[in-house]
C-alpha cells in the first residue's frame, strides 16, 4: 500500500485527543448513501456510471477499499449499520442487543451529542426509517425525508433535490447570521434504495441493453443461505434474468447519478460561502447490494460484490490523497469524527479512528475483517483469503480473492486446502467470541442446502440454533 502522505492534518485539526482552537476546527460533511455499493461510482471503478461530484471526492481524497458494516441481525441492514456507526459499537452491542453496555443507550453517547459537545452545529437531514431514529433525534436539527416505498414516484424522485435544497439552505442561513462555530452535517439521502426512482434526465442516460452483468452472474443462488425469500430477493423474478437484472441495474445507475448531482450543488455552495478548503467531506454507503451476483438481489449476504462492503471516502481539509486497503467499519467513522473535532470519546465505543491512516502513522488498524448475518452466515477474511461458513446448512465457502475477486470459485473441498480453511474457521470462532457473537458454526440437524423457488426456506435449523 502506498500513500502520498505529505499534508500535516495536524495543523488544521486537532488529533491525538488535543483540542486546537475553535477557528482551526474543521467542519464535516457526512454523505451517507442508501443500499450504495462500494463499486458504485466511477472514480470507484465502474466506468458505466456519470458521477463526476462524487468522483472529485477520490481524486482528492483517501478511499478506503476495503470498508464494511459488521452484521446484521435483521433483513433490514440499515437499522444496525446505522447504529453501529452512530454509536460505534459492533453489531450485537448496540443499544437493545443482548451485549450492550448500561450506556449504550444514553444519549450523550451518541455521536451528534458527543460532536455537539466539542463546539459543533449538528443538522441532519434524509432518512429516519431504518436508521436509529434515538440518535438521529440528538442533532440540534434534523429533518426527515425518507420517501420510501409508499411514497409518490414524483416525490421519490426528487428526494436528492429536496435534500440538496435543505442543505443549501441551510448553509446560506449560516453565513447570514455569522454562525461562528464549525458544522457536522450528516444527510442521509435514502437512495439509491429502491424504488428506484429518478428525475427521467437521469433515467436517459442508462440504456438498459448496454449494461454489463457481472461475472458472477446466475439465474439462482446454488443453495439456500438461510435468507432465500426476504424482501429485496423477491424484487426479481426466478429464475434471475439478463433482461430484467440490466433494468434494475440501469435504475440503480440513474439514482446514483441523480444523487451525484445534487451533492455537486452542495459542493458548489460550500465554495461559494468560503467553507470548502476548511470542510471534511466523508462519502459512504450503509451497506452494499446484489446486483444479480450468485443469483441474488438483496444485502442479506456476505460477497464482497453483496451485503457488507460499502464504499468509504475521506476528502478536503489536509486529507492527502491516495488509496488505503486497511480493513475498516463503518463504526470506525464514530471515533474518527470525534478526533476530527477534538471531542471526548464516551467509554465503550469498539470503532477505531482511521485518523492514524490518514496522517501515515499507520497501514492498518485491525488484521482480519469479520462479518456475520444473522444466525446463517458467517464470514471471515485477511488480504488473501475468504471464508463464508452457512452453519444451518452445513455448507462452506473459500475463496482466493488474489486470484478470484468475484468470488467465482469455491476451493472449500479441495485437500490441498484443508489448512487454510481450518485456520480461517478457528480465526472466525475467535473473532466472533471478541464480538459477543455465540451462535454456533454448526448444527446438529442442518436442513437440506438445495432450494428452488416455491421451497420453504431454511426454518428447523434456525429455531434449533437458538436465532
Amino acid at each position: 500500500m502506498k500513500y502520498t502522505l505529505l499534508l500535516a492534518l495536524a495543523s488544521i485539526m486537532p488529533l491525538g485527543g488535543l483540542c486546537a482552537a475553535e477557528k482551526s476546527k474543521p467542519n464535516i460533511l457526512h454523505i451517507h448513501a442508501d443500499d450504495h455499493r462500494a463499486d458504485g461510482l466511477h472514480a470507484l471503478g465502474n466506468p458505466l456510471l456519470v458521477t463526476p461530484n462524487l468522483d472529485t471526492l477520490v481524486e482528492r481524497g483517501m478511499t478506503f477499499t476495503h470498508c464494511y458494516t459488521m452484521g446484521s441481525m435483521m433483513g433490514a441492514v440499515c437499522t444496525p449499520s446505522r447504529t453501529m456507526m452512530l454509536t460505534g459499537r459492533s453489531w450485537l452491542r448496540i443499544p437493545k442487543s443482548p451485549g450492550a453496555a448500561a450506556n449504550a443507550g444514553a444519549p450523550e453517547a451518541f455521536l451528534p451529542r458527543v460532536i455537539q459537545a466539542a463546539g459543533y452545529q449538528t443538522w441532519h437531514m434524509g432518512k429516519q426509517g431504518n436508521g436509529f431514529p434515538a440518535g438521529l433525534h440528538e442533532f440540534e436539527t434534523s429533518i426527515i425525508d425518507d420517501a420510501h416505498g409508499n411514497s409518490p414516484e414524483t416525490d421519490r424522485a426528487h428526494c436528492s433535490e429536496r435534500l440538496a435544497d435543505r442543505t443549501i439552505e441551510f448553509l446560506k442561513s449560516r453565513v447570514v447570521s455569522k454562525e461562528s462555530k464549525p458544522f457536522y452535517i450528516y444527510i442521509a439521502p435514502p437512495v439509491p434504495h429502491d424504488p428506484r426512482s429518478a428525475a427521467s434526465e437521469f433515467h436517459k442516460l442508462y440504456d438498459p441493453a448496454k449494461i454489463t452483468l457481472s461475472p458472477a452472474f446466475l439465474p439462482q443462488h446454488p443453495f439456500d443461505n438461510g435468507e432465500m425469500t426476504v424482501r429485496d430477493e423477491k424484487l426479481a423474478p426466478w429464475p434471475r434474468t439478463q433482461e430484467d437484472t440490466k433494468k434494475q441495474t440501469a435504475d440503480y445507475y440513474a439514482c446514483v447519478t441523480g444523487l451525484d448531482h445534487h451533492v455537486g450543488r452542495i459542493f458548489t455552495e460550500l465554495k461559494a460561502s468560503g467553507q470548502w478548503e476548511n470542510t471534511i467531506i466523508i462519502f459512504s454507503g450503509d451497506n452494499g447490494l446484489s446486483l444479480g451476483e450468485h443469483g441474488l438481489f438483496g444485502k442479506q449476504n456476505l460477497y464482497e460484490f453483496g451485503g457488507m462492503h460499502v464504499p468509504l471516502v475521506v476528502a478536503g481539509a489536509g486529507i492527502p490523497k491516495g488509496k488505503s486497503e486497511a480493513f475498516v467499519y463503518l463504526m470506525d467513522l464514530f471515533p474518527t469524527f470525534a478526533e476530527f473535532a477534538g471531542a471526548r470519546l464516551p467509554d465503550g465505543v469498539e470503532g477505531k479512528s482511521l485518523v492514524p491512516i490518514l496522517t501515515g502513522k499507520e497501514t492498518k488498524v485491525r488484521d482480519v475483517l469479520y462479518t456475520a448475518y444473522r444466525n446463517c452466515q458467517r464470514a471471515i477474511r485477511d488480504d488473501r483469503w475468504k471464508l463464508i461458513r452457512y452453519p444451518l446448512v452445513d455448507r462452506t465457502q473459500l475463496f482466493d480473492l488474489s486470484t478470484d475477486p468475484h468470488e467465482l470459485t469455491n476451493l472449500a473441498d479441495k485437500p490441498e486446502h484443508a489448512a487454510k480453511l481450518a485456520e480461517l474457521t478457528a480465526l472466525l470462532a475467535k473473532e466472533m467470541a471478541s464480538h459477543a457473537d455465540s451462535h454456533p458454526l454448526t448444527v446438529a440437524n442442518p436442513a437440506p442446502a438445495e432450494w428452488t423457488p416455491g421451497t420453504a426456506p431454511v426454518k428447523r435449523a434456525r429455531k434449533q440454533a437458538k436465532q
